[in-house]
């Protein structure tokens, strides 16, 4: 008898391990306000970067803003862009955000310095242990006691415990969630409504210690990426006009002082076609022996029912393996997906599969997250265009 060779290739997924891991402990955002702090003579904080220390500092986080898509956009952001050969003390390179590339897992990395499988908050959406129930980390529903899902003190905590005047400038409504105070609270909290009276008032509030540290945040770039996609004119407008804030917090920098410009994640627009956006709810092969859905479309956490996560893992890597990376929750922790450590109470928030998107695509689910299936620009991932961010440096 004579074998035939099939007429297509069995599909190969890809190997987990050939994610690019983040670069946790050297160049990640959780490494940055460690440093920052340590420079500015805060005790028990290790400066795991080079960065060189200033009596003053202050972190402009812009969300969305992703290096290649900074870089990619030098008439809308000169400013911004003429400091790119600044970026990482000098070198010109960019940070890594951190697994997932998402808003909640970056803000926990950089208010408390550590990253995700130590604070806790690995995902967009993660179970709840305790409750079984899907908690959204970024809107904090449903309710847990935050101190207990993430207890380590942030780094502004730290900061002002040593002396150092320390604050968040911010826009009001953020003062009094869960999300601000587990991961970025210590110090006083200023809302204010524009950028431009942001930026003003994080000036005035670095001039106003020999020792300060400032934290002020602007959304709206990655808003108007999720709703129209980085190609947009709308998103464009928003690069724009931050370009026009950073530019004005650096005009008033009082002396002595650094100012870091960095971002949480970067963003890519995902097509409205089929091929690109799988619909978890209408495909009965990945919600076979699917419990529950978690992270966001190029991030997923897979819980399995009892008994199925062996058969739910060989199932994903089937049918998404080649557009996915897909691991088992060992796989991913044992690769330093969620960084060199994963604390006890955290590993059950991971799913028993996760899944993280190589490919210019997404697994949406219309019926249990309409809102964010219809979104244009995605994260979540550890591609470059999710996973890089700046950090701009301007000093006096």
């Amino acid at each position: 008898m004579v074998d035939i060779a099939p007429a297509w290739p069995e599909p190969t997924p890809l190997d987990p391990l050939d994610a690019p891991v983040p670069r946790y402990g050297s160049g990640s955002l959780a490494d940055l306000l460690p440093t920052v702090a340590a420079g500015l003579g805060v005790p028990g904080l290790g400066a795991s970067m080079e960065l060189a220390p200033a009596d003053r500092a202050c972190v402009f986080l812009i969300d969305g803003l992703g290096w290649d898509l900074l870089r990619a956009h030098p008439e809308e952001a000169p400013f911004l862009t003429s400091l790119l050969g600044t970026s990482s003390n000098g070198t010109g390179r960019p940070l890594t955000a951190g697994f997932p590339s998402t808003t909640a897992t970056s803000l926990a990395s950089v208010g408390t310095g550590l990253p995700p499988g130590a604070h806790g908050l690995p995902g967009y959406t993660c179970e709840d242990p305790a409750t079984g129930a899907l908690m959204n980390q970024l809107r904090w529903y449903p309710w847990t006691d935050p101190h207990v899902w993430q207890p380590y003190p942030t780094v502004f905590q730290q900061a002002a415990a040593a002396g150092v005047h320390t604050c968040q400038v911010s826009a009001p409504n953020f003062e009094q969630t869960p999300l601000t105070k587990i991961a970025l609270s210590g110090g006083s909290f200023h809302g204010r409504l524009s950028g431009e009276e942001r930026m003003d008032l994080a000036a005035e509030q670095l001039a106003a210690a020999d020792r300060s540290l400032v934290y002020t945040y602007y959304s709206e770039v990655d808003g108007k990426g999720h709703r129209y996609g980085v190609n947009s004119d709308a998103w464009r407008g928003q690069l724009m006009y931050v370009d026009r804030l950073a530019e004005r917090l650096a005009e008033q920098l009082p002396p002595r002082s650094a100012l870091y410009v960095t971002a949480d994640h970067g963003m890519i627009d995902i097509p409205f076609d089929p091929e690109s956006r799988i619909d978890f709810d209408e495909d009965w092969e990945l919600r076979a022996g699917v419990r529950l859905l978690g992270g966001e479309g190029r991030a997923r956490h897979v819980y399995a029912h009892p008994g199925a996560a062996a058969d739910v893992l060989a199932v994903w890597r089937e049918v998404v393996g080649e557009q996915m990376w897909v691991a088992s929750r060992d796989e991913a922790i044992a690769a330093g997906w969620f960084g060199p450590r994963v604390d006890d109470r955290v590993r059950a928030r991971i799913g028993d599969v996760v899944a993280a998107a190589h490919a210019d695509m997404v697994i949406i689910a219309s019926e249990r997250e309409p809102r964010e299936s219809e979104m244009v620009g995605m994260h979540g991932s550890m591609t470059p265009v999710e996973q890089l961010v700046p950090l701009l440096e301007v000093r006096t």
